[in-house]
């Protein structure tokens, strides 16, 4: 039996980069090279060239996403150097049997790539008889954000064609093994490695996970429990969160009364008005240990909250508070050392006349936060998860702080950021 391919997915728009840290994977054993199709669509077949050129000796794939003219497309990647061109599976029948015609031609192989196909095992078994080399069980980088995974249908696939099987999709050492173990053959593996600071250490132990088909653990991409979901938002930033969520999520001038402050935990939220600190204080009493009181003050310049309210937190184990109004005591609160967030500081408060309501849907900071929805804030302001993305929004801030990582040991190498990322190319141009 052969032994299973592993293959680097270069899904990188930058070829200098995507070349460097190729170099670094064929250190760790890595066997096939895959020019990504954000890299060929960035760099077009100039990056299968490289590829070629660079590891004359390594398999190159083309992943060119083919959903049309796909003899043309395979003639084009495989005269670049490619050995192996991916067509989507979704395509016409005409496309992928031009594409295999193509490939018998110029000498590549052919892979279906079943991204979108619905009877995944019917296409499968259609592709095989169109002469189609390889099948590419394929679970996106927006599924994998939710917790999909290619496990399944590998498992499916590999007792209906005869074909070799691709698996990629979030793979990475804790995984890879339940795939070859399915009986896929071509493991496909993009940013467990490209993200990785040591690529070259990252690569041997997917080797090792793969050949001796053995768990080794890992922090990227899962299906996070509660306590997962706390543990993660804890080690990432409200700026990963932020770029997570396209820039959005952030309560707006909601800021951190010191320094040094990490607040994680579900919001119990609270309408009141300006000076009314009744509501706010009652949820005390409603809300558990470990969660967020959040409070609409309607911007208020007239304090909702104090020392007293922090004591009685701090008491039942509440992670902090944020109010969209105003705080007062704010020596006492720093002595204290517990998290407040608030849009003004000062001196004076209100009396408590009962308006308003806890647990209902509110709006701070510019932003609607319901209850239970998650809170994570920092020096660099708060943030708000809806409760029903968090375990994608967990997995995409991961995946940014990964990438800021990668990039880091990059610029620690003696390069800049505009030099890692490519700035002056990727400048928006103006008409």
């Amino acid at each position: 039996m052969t032994k299973p391919k592993l293959q680097i997915a270069l899904d990188l728009m930058n070829l200098p980069r995507a070349t460097q840290i190729a170099e670094e994977a064929v250190e760790g054993g890595v066997d096939w090279i895959e020019s990504g199709t954000l890299l060929i669509k960035s760099e077009g077949m100039e990056s299968v060239r490289a590829l070629k050129k660079k590891f004359p000796d390594k398999t190159i794939v083309a992943d060119l996403k083919t959903a049309d003219v796909g003899g043309v497309e395979v003639e084009m990647a495989s005269k670049a150097g490619a050995q192996v061109c991916i067509v989507l599976g979704i395509s016409d029948n005409g496309t992928i049997t031009e594409a295999v015609r193509a490939g018998k031609k110029y000498g590549s192989k052919i892979m279906v790539d079943m991204l979108g196909v619905e009877n995944k095992i019917k296409r499968a078994k259609e592709v095989e008889a169109f002469g189609a080399n390889y099948i590419c069980v394929h679970v996106g980088i927006d599924e994998q954000m939710t917790g999909g995974t290619p496990l399944k249908t590998v498992t499916e696939l590999a007792h209906a064609v005869h074909i070799p099987i691709a698996a990629a999709g979030g793979l990475n050492t804790e995984t890879v093994a339940d795939v070859v173990k399915a009986g896929a053959s071509v493991i496909i593996v993009g940013g467990a490695i490209t993200k990785a600071p040591n690529v070259t250490e990252e690569t041997k132990k997917l080797k090792e996970a793969i050949t001796e088909e053995k768990v080794i653990p890992t922090k990227l991409f899962k299906k996070y429990s509660e306590e997962e979901l706390f543990d993660v938002f804890s080690r990432v930033s409200t700026s990963n969160i932020s770029d997570a969520m396209h820039r959005k999520g952030v309560l707006h001038r909601i800021k951190p009364l010191k320094k040094g402050y990490k607040l994680v935990g579900k919001a119990v939220t609270v309408r009141t008005y300006d000076g009314d600190w009744a509501k706010p204080v009652e949820a005390i009493d409603v809300a558990n240990k470990g969660e967020v009181i959040i409070i609409d003050a309607c911007r208020g310049h007239t304090a909702v909250w104090g020392e007293l309210a922090s004591w009685s937190c701090k008491q039942k184990g509440i992670a902090g508070v944020v109010i969209d109004g105003a705080v007062r005591d704010v020596e006492d609160l720093l002595s204290l050392d517990f998290p407040v967030f608030a849009r003004h500081f000062v001196p004076n408060a209100g009396e408590p006349k009962g308006f308003g309501e806890i647990g209902a849907e509110i709006t701070i900071g510019g932003r609607c936060v319901k209850n239970g929805d998650w809170i994570v804030g920092d020096d660099s302001g708060v943030v708000a998860i809806p409760q029903e993305r968090a375990r994608e929004i967990a997995n995409r801030a991961m995946n940014v702080r990964e990438q800021e990582n990668r990039i880091r040991e990059e610029i620690k190498r003696g390069s800049t950021l505009s030099k890692v990322v490519n700035l002056r190319k990727w400048e928006k141009v103006v008409r």
